[in-house]
């Protein structure tokens, strides 16, 4: 017997929805068995820009390996703090 599925609300706001899901299941509000999966293409992951002072000689020496990478020397320094943090 299936059971009877509850309707999922209005939200006000993306915050009001977001609290809603934290304390609620999805599976009272859709028929999972039916979820088909998708694909997101062009999702771009949501980034923040900061600020970081460094040495200019270290800053050259990362241009360098960069380079020798052929790849951008910033997306370097991103591939090497996420590889330290992954090993922390």
């Amino acid at each position: 017997m299936k059971k009877k599925l509850k309707t999922v609300p209005k939200f006000r706001s993306e915050a009001e929805e977001r609290a809603f899901w934290e304390s609620h299941d999805t599976a009272d509000y859709f028929d999972l068995s039916k979820a088909q999966r998708v694909r997101f293409p062009n999702l771009k992951l949501s980034t923040t820009a900061i600020s970081l002072r460094l040495p200019q000689g270290l800053l050259d020496r990362i241009k360098i390996a960069a380079n020798k990478r052929d790849v951008p020397y910033q997306s370097l320094i991103k591939v090497w703090l996420a590889e330290k943090v992954d090993t922390e």
